[in-house]
């Protein structure tokens, strides 16, 4: 079939257009540049947004528009992604690299489009350029529209918990090294709370990061996790968590004394303060389902302390969450509670699963090796170690993917995306042919069950993240994906409504979504390792038969692409205007 993915056809027949923005319109001005700081006894420079790690919030209401205007003042360009936000129509401003946009060069600014839609809850943005969201960062706070409320009780206040990775050496330079050694890539030295390492790493006491509560009020907890490379479990000592929400959307609450929370992934969590007056950690973990071999991963534990506003005595050290926060290699507590999310589907919040479903894909997601000598290809460890889905590691162009389609530039990606995996094997048994190790480069476009393998001893859980678009998780399970018996254990009813989920270590993942936001949008998986090794891929949904459903025209201050032809404006729109149904 051809993977051009003409799914016009799609939004024509269900006619399921995303709403468009009705709310009101809100500026931010970003500006990107270095910024001193200590951490780990250490000082160094960072890329920060207005001098801040993590960079600010933004605050809006559902529906309505944001424009921000982002001065890059750093030493290399950079892009930033609006995760989760579905951009309708409008893939010019959703940021990834290569992908809708090329760099915003230094010294240079550039206007994004932030269109909210169906989002409700706690989002978030960073950087989508090599490994800078390390530090360029921050929360996107979703309120429901004027007039009407969450589905749960309001709380008394709310606060932002943002976690993230902390490298101590200047990351940058040390990732370009790795990626031309084609070794392994950097690995983080602690995990941040709200910026700062906590108590349990050097030289950070002093700044561990503090929130006070009172004595029995409830608080919405919004957690970002904005580490590069670790899933983490998170846990409060002595308090109960309930989830209420997930990327952006409504769940059925899940009562628990710890979350297990992607990277990429937001959760929305409400905490009552009902704990004798006293200092208590909230902590998190990196939960590791690598080889219980494998032990080179970060073993920081990330503190931050919740204190009870009040007269007691301060000489104790905060209780730790000993007997929740599970530890690091503790899989069942890892599956026990994604297992549990589901969407809230009721009347007033009902979700719509697609049914009759019109292409199906299925995806080998590996661990793999590039040839640094094509004609003599071998799997020693002479050569680069690469990720892949369905043994293709993607490339990136000279010219961003969305402009050469919507210009019609030939040369920079092809159509050819393989539905099925090229090479079937035992995905999941540590013995594979030779033909699952090599992976070959290319720049391809997509439409999905996720089968995650062993090859080369890498199986672990990929988060995998869709931009444009949020999807409804129908099936999870282990080993190797059955076409005839696993269809059938889908839940239809109410299934989560995500744009990050976890293919889980030798397992499968199976997802539905309606294609109903036209232009060019990355797959990919949200472990920045994995993805700059390959594991991403884009997809094109063609334009529908309505001006409602069809690609919005480029804005005319457009990143310019190094590699890019020489061509105005106005030969630009006649090229458009010449192509007539994308």
């Amino acid at each position: 079939m051809n993977l051009y993915l003409q799914l016009y056809c799609l939004l024509v027949l269900v006619g399921q257009l995303l709403p468009l923005a009705r709310g009101d319109v809100h500026y931010y001005k970003f500006v990107l540049k270095e910024t001193n700081v200590t951490k780990l006894c250490v000082s160094k420079r960072i890329l920060t947004v207005n001098d801040s790690f993590p960079g600010p919030e933004i605050h809006v209401h559902k529906g309505d528009t944001v424009y921000v205007n982002v001065y890059n003042y750093g030493p290399y360009g950079v892009t930033l992604h609006w995760h989760g936000v579905k951009q309708p129509a409008n893939p010019w401003s959703d940021g990834p690299e290569y992908i809708t946009q090329c760099p915003i060069q230094p010294g240079a600014n550039f206007t994004y489009e932030v269109i909210f839609s169906d989002e409700e809850g706690t989002l978030w943005w960073h950087a989508h350029s090599d490994w800078t969201r390390a530090t360029v960062h921050g929360a996107i706070i979703i309120f429901p529209k004027e007039g009407t409320t969450a589905p749960y009780p309001e709380p008394d206040g709310e606060e932002v918990i943002v976690l993230a990775a902390w490298y101590k050496g200047d990351l940058m330079a040390e990732l370009a090294e790795d990626i031309i050694a084609g070794t392994d890539l950097p690995h983080s030295r602690g995990y941040t709370t709200n910026g700062e390492l906590g108590d349990f790493s050097n030289c950070s006491s002093e700044t561990t990061y503090r929130w006070l509560v009172d004595y029995g009020k409830t608080y919405l907890l919004r957690i970002v996790n904005a580490v590069v490379n670790a899933e983490l479990f998170f846990a409060v000592a002595e308090h109960t968590l309930t989830v209420v929400g997930m990327d952006g959307a409504y769940v059925k609450p899940i009562v628990t004394d710890y979350i297990m929370i992607s990277p990429g992934q937001t959760m929305d969590v409400l905490l009552t303060a009902d704990q004798p007056l006293g200092r208590y950690y909230m902590a998190a973990r990196e939960y590791s389902t690598e080889s219980a071999a494998v032990t080179g991963f970060d073993h920081s534990n990330a503190t931050a302390i919740l204190q009870y506003n009040g007269d007691y005595n301060f000489t104790s050290r905060p209780i730790f969450p000993h007997f929740q926060l599970p530890m690091y290699l503790d899989m069942k507590a890892g599956k026990n509670f994604t297992n549990r999310i589901r969407s809230l589907a009721n009347e007033d919040y009902p979700i719509n699963v697609p049914e009759n479903i019109t292409t199906r894909m299925f995806i080998t997601v590996s661990m793999n090796v590039l040839c640094r000598n094509s004609t003599s290809c071998s799997t020693d460890m002479g050569n680069i170690l690469a990720t892949s889905m369905n043994n293709i590691s993607w490339n990136n162009p000279q010219v961003d993917v969305l402009e050469a389609y919507y210009r019609n530039l030939s040369g920079y990606y092809t159509t050819d995306f393989p539905d099925w995996p090229k090479t079937m094997y035992d995905f999941t048994s540590d013995n594979y042919d030779e033909d699952a190790v090599i992976t070959d480069q290319g720049t391809k476009s997509v439409e999905i069950v996720f089968q995650g393998t062993s090859v080369m001893g890498g199986s672990v859980n990929h988060p995998m993240h869709l931009h444009g678009h949020s999807f409804y998780v129908v099936g999870i399970g282990s080993g190797n994906f059955n076409n005839n018996t696993d269809p059938l254990s889908y839940n239809l009813i109410d299934p989560p409504k995500v744009n990050t989920f976890g293919v889980p270590k030798n397992g499968w993942l199976a997802i539905r979504f309606f294609a109903n936001n036209p232009g060019v949008w990355f797959w990919h998986c949200h472990l920045d390792r994995h993805m700059t090794w390959g594991m991403d891929t884009a997809f094109i949904v063609r334009d529908g038969g309505t001006e409602e459903t069809s690609l919005r025209p480029p804005p005319p201050n457009m990143p310019r692409c190094t590699d890019l032809p020489d061509m105005s404006i106005k030969r630009w729109n006649n090229v458009n205007e010449g192509s007539a149904q994308l």
